[in-house]
């Protein structure tokens, strides 16, 4: 077999090789007298079955079995001439040329990426000036108000008066199209919060004004992505009948407030309930100040001082799936374009290469800065984040986990988790804090 083994860089290598005729052939019986142990053919006896009607029934299969084997003795040889370890590829191997001569031997051509070895150098002193952000005085009693008025019961208003913006409205309503009810437009003492946005757009306005016991007709029109397809983009009328204003009254800010927002602290007092949410918003303050404006600046600098080889599979990967992102939001037309000139794809690869380059580069930086600083995110960590987040969106937890896992989303996942932890510890340690 002839073969030449070559680095492009540190991050690619190349092997091209000449896989003789003898070499498949001799592959072929191989494969046939293996194939001719466990075969059932019909007129012969299991594992009496002769190596030439193996072959002749099965020549093309195992023509491409026997190929398939020379490829991958050339592929390793290739390895070890280079040094390359196969824990240290990454992605598949890619064949660019397979080409099938008149005598009988095979031209090859294989591409392949290995893991860049990264040199971060001295990357501390790259991370930005970090100031600390504090909590102001106004935003914590805001806090503190926002929270009693959460807790806060609804009460009936003291006085009558018109609907304000604001007011818990207690309405009859029935809607209507063309003069007909409709399902799942009818309530009854039903409580709506007035600028919640929760209605149709423009229903909570016309409320305001309303006076007790006061009976109006609201015209309002259903969006066009509304869910119901019977009422997209309909004009409609509710009948609507006010029967009482209600209003949240906050308690009175004190020990005992706190003592009821914080049933877990021993002792609670206002002054340490103040304390927990100047800490929660100082730490709000704090991973927006981080992942808005500090990331960005580092890992800029990160890119223009760390300089390595990229794997030309992953940067193929990357500029693929830019691509796919940008065809998805093209006219039919446009596609069609694409499809009959060859040179505007190239021309979109052009315009989305250097997008991948620093995408794959980034991606690199953050995972040497994670192995420096020697952070790391478990699987337990990733499922618990997943966990928290599908409670709080009323999902469940198990199936949205089963759904991100089959998508192939956890890794991308755990590589944002692992991002945000490094980051976080780089700059932490550069506040002093």
């Amino acid at each position: 077999m002839e073969f030449n083994a070559n680095r492009v860089d540190e991050a690619n290598a190349e092997i091209t090789a000449t896989l003789t005729k003898e070499a498949i052939e001799a592959n072929l019986d191989k494969i046939a007298k293996q194939a001719a142990k466990t075969m059932d053919v019909q007129g012969f006896r299991k594992g009496k079955v002769p190596v030439s009607v193996v072959k002749q029934r099965y020549a093309d299969k195992l023509t491409q079995d026997a190929e398939g084997e020379a490829l991958r003795e050339a592929m390793n040889k290739g390895l070890e001439s280079l040094g390359i370890k196969n824990e240290d590829l990454i992605g598949e191997p890619t064949i660019t040329k397979f080409d099938k001569k008149e005598d009988g031997n095979v031209d090859i051509e294989i591409k392949l990426s290995t893991k860049p070895a990264i040199d971060l150098g001295d990357y501390k002193s790259l991370v930005p000036t970090v100031e600390v952000k504090a909590a102001d005085e106004a935003e914590v009693n805001k806090r503190l108000e926002d929270i009693a008025k959460s807790q806060a019961p609804l009460e009936k208003i003291k006085r009558k008066r018109a609907v304000k913006e604001g007011d818990f409205a207690v309405i009859d309503f029935e809607g209507f199209v063309d003069g007909v009810a409709f399902d799942g437009g009818k309530a009854e003492k039903y409580t709506l919060e007035i600028g919640s946005g929760s209605f149709i757009p423009g229903f909570e306005d016309q409320i305001i004004g309303m006076k007790y016991e006061e009976q109006k007709d609201i015209t309002v029109t259903f969006p066009e992505e509304y869910q119901a397809e019977n009422l997209k983009g309909k004009e409609s009328v509710f009948k609507v009948t006010l029967h009482e204003i209600q209003e949240k009254v906050p308690a009175e800010l004190n020990d005992e407030f706190a003592q009821k927002v914080m049933p877990n602290e021993k002792d609670a007092t206002l002054l340490t309930l103040k304390a927990k949410i100047v800490e929660q918003i100082e730490n709000e303050a704090k991973f927006s100040y981080y992942r808005e404006e500090l990331k960005p600046a580092f890992v800029e600098a990160l890119l223009a001082n760390v300089n390595f080889a990229l794997p030309q599979s992953v940067v193929e990967q990357e500029i693929n799936q830019a691509l796919n992102q940008k065809v998805r939001t093209m006219t039919q037309d446009e596609i069609k374009e694409l499809q009959e000139d060859a040179t505007k794809i190239e021309s979109l690869r052009d315009e989305v290469k250097g997008d991948a380059e620093t995408s794959v580069k980034a991606t690199f930086i953050v995972d040497a800065l994670a192995k420096a600083e020697e952070v790391s995110v478990t699987d337990q960590e990733v499922t618990q984040i997943l966990y928290f987040e599908a409670m709080q969106m009323g999902q469940n937890p198990q199936e949205m986990i089963k759904q991100y896992e089959q998508a192939g989303y956890l890794p991308a996942i755990k590589m944002s988790m692992i991002e945000d932890k490094v980051m976080t510890k780089i700059f932490d340690e550069k506040s002093g804090k």
